[in-house]
């Protein structure tokens, strides 16, 4: 069987910044860093050379990212509508660390971002962020949209309800504090924001993707 091909990984901010070769060592260096920013690279020169330049130049840029269609098929789907905010999380294992971030769609700036957080999974985080997304347009008044590439997550907004199998420990106590404020926000609160599915096959990975696939 040949062995998994060895990835490098740059941490802008943690505990220590810099490149490492191991997940292990990254992951020492994001662990109860609240806003630590990381990826993984290919090539140890990738990963040099991304510690050089800026986190967020790095966000969301993927080898075969999106897919060539016809123009007429995309004008059938349409483009992203930019006037708009993206949510998503990442998840480094199942369950792993989580954190998750919302994002103005059209320049890519940052309005939340948290954790990450101890023992969680992608589809919890990908609730939260669009939670956190409902509630963030509701306090400041605005009727833009609102993308995720996650029908999971979107579907548990609809029934407001995380329907995660995930367990609870003392770990993740944190993580479950937030989806029962979540869950009662929704059951609380009414809102117009219209959430919309990003197509990630036509449009390339969301704004909001943290670049570590």
């Amino acid at each position: 069987m040949a062995r998994p091909k060895q990835k490098y990984y740059t941490v802008w901010k943690g505990h220590k910044i810099g490149v490492f070769e191991s997940w292990n060592a990254c992951q020492l260096q994001i662990k109860n860093f609240q806003g630590a920013q990381y990826k993984s690279f290919e090539t140890k020169a990738m990963a040099q050379k991304a510690f050089e330049g800026l986190y967020n130049d790095y966000i969301g840029k993927h080898k075969n990212a999106k897919i060539v269609v016809s123009s007429e098929k995309l004008k059938m789907i349409g483009h992203p509508n930019l006037d708009s905010i993206a949510v998503d999380a990442a998840s480094s294992g199942n369950p792993g660390i989580m954190e998750y971030r919302g994002v103005d769609t059209k320049t890519k700036k940052t309005l939340f971002h948290r954790g990450p957080f101890q023992k969680g999974t992608n589809n919890v985080g990908e609730f939260l962020a669009l939670v956190h997304g409902l509630a963030y347009l509701k306090k400041i008044k605005s009727q833009r949209l609102l993308y995720t590439d996650s029908k999971t997550a979107m579907s548990w907004v609809l029934k407001k309800k995380c329907n995660t199998r995930l367990k609870g420990t003392l770990e993740n106590q944190q993580l479950f504090e937030l989806i029962e404020r979540a869950e009662q926000w929704l059951k609380s609160n009414t809102f117009s924001t219209k959430i919309v599915k990003w197509e990630t096959k036509f449009w390339g990975e969301i704004p909001a993707d943290f670049g570590r696939k």
